[in-house]
Formats: structure tokens, C-alpha cells, sequence
């Protein structure tokens, strides 16, 4: 059973979340918060493996929440909610430790499928939309992050090549496809690549390459 906690300053959409999520066995939802340092505090006492967060609250929103949870609760992994698709606040959270990002007009489906990505410790987000909202809100390199530092000379050309496409808004198939490959081999790549920029996931290795200037904003596809 996968234990979530939902956080949300609109008690109308916490109980939405809580009623899509209640009745499936899979899922136990284990607290509702109404603010991020509610949401902080509630973790810490119930432990849940998800947390459901709106990234826009009151009090402590929810990307300084996401950050203390991946500080304090590395367990407690975070699956990040916004009102809108292209958001900074959105980088903001994935860079803070958010496993994923989940626009609010989502299906009950969809929303469901992110949970449980979620929680095997996946990104789930979108590629090309990661992509969109990197290329929109990632201005400046931002060198005081170990992962944001690393320098492309680290990575072999082909490992340089499958970040740039990562990067750009392919998946591994795509990735494949593209450099003539089988797609175990695009996953083996990419597990060297993430130890080599010292990054958890997808998520944040499309962000460090961002940030270290291997591709610029404009360069994402579709």
C-alpha cells in the first residue's frame, strides 16, 4: 500500500484528491494539509511514501516544503501540483527535490499512474513538457549545485550526445531511434550519465543541462 499525504490551501481540491485516491486499495491517504509547513510537520509524524503538493500555498509554499522534506525525509518522495502547466515555481520544486510535476486539470487516471511512478522513485514528468518549462524559466547557470556544476567534458561524446537529446525532450525510444541503438543500451547510458552529473533523475539532469549551457532555451522539440 502506498501511504499519501495531500497538501493543498483549498480544502475543495484536497478532498478531490482524497476521494480519487481513497478508494483504491493501492493507496492509504494518511493526512490532508492545508499549508507547506503543516504539510513539513505532518510528514514527520506520519511518514507517507507520497506526498501530493501544491506548489502555491500560504505560510510555506510548496516548493521551501518539497525542500525540507528532501532534506529531512529522503523516503517521502514529492509529486508536485500547479493551477498552470508553464509555471517557474515548477522548476523550482523539481530542483528542490520534486520526483514529479502534475498540471491540476489531470484525469483521475493520470493522476493515479504519477503516484505510483512516483513512488518506485521515477520522474514523472512529461519529457517535451519539462523540457518547455526549462527552456521558459531557466536563465542563468546556477553553479553552487554540485549537479548544475559538473562540466560536459566529464561524459564520454556518446553520454554528451544522449544528454543534449534527453535534454531536448526525447525518450529513450526516441533516443534510440535516433542514434541506432537498442533502448537498453539508451538506459544504460543514462545511469552512467546521472552518476557522472551526481543527479537522482531524469528531471534533474534535463535541468542541469540547462544550467551548465549544454543546450539553451529554444532548443526543446514539439
Amino acid at each position: 500500500m502506498i501511504r499519501v499525504l495531500i497538501a493543498d490551501d483549498q480544502p475543495l481540491v484536497r478532498r478531490g484528491l482524497a476521494l480519487i485516491l481513497g478508494p483504491d486499495p493501492e493507496f492509504e491517504v494518511v493526512g490532508e494539509a492545508e499549508d507547506g509547513a503543516r504539510a513539513v510537520a505532518l510528514a514527520r509524524q506520519v511518514r507517507p511514501d507520497v506526498v501530493v503538493m501544491d506548489i502555491r500555498m500560504p505560510v510555506m509554499d510548496g516548493v521551501k516544503a518539497t525542500e525540507e522534506l528532501a532534506r529531512t525525509l529522503p523516503g517521502t518522495r514529492v509529486l508536485a501540483l500547479s493551477t498552470f502547466d508553464m509555471d517557474e515555481y515548477v522548476v523550482a520544486a523539481l530542483r528542490a527535490g520534486a520526483y514529479g510535476f502534475l498540471p491540476k486539470d489531470i484525469s483521475p487516471e493520470e493522476l493515479i499512474a504519477a503516484v505510483r511512478i512516483v513512488h518506485t522513485g521515477e520522474a514523472a514528468v512529461a519529457p517535451r513538457l519539462l523540457s518547455r518549462l526549462l527552456s521558459a524559466y531557466v536563465r542563468t547557470p546556477a553553479r553552487t549545485r554540485s549537479w548544475a556544476a559538473a562540466t560536459p567534458v566529464e561524459l564520454t561524446p556518446r553520454e554528451l550526445e544522449i544528454w543534449r537529446l534527453m535534454a531536448t525532450g526525447r525518450g529513450n525510444a526516441e533516443i534510440a531511434t535516433e542514434l541506432d541503438i537498442s533502448v537498453s543500451t539508451v538506459k544504460n547510458h543514462i545511469t552512467g550519465i546521472f552518476g557522472k552529473l551526481g543527479v537522482r533523475d531524469r528531471a534533474q539532469a534535463v535541468i542541469a543541462a540547462y544550467e551548465s549551457g549544454l543546450v539553451e532555451a529554444g532548443s526543446a522539440s514539439g
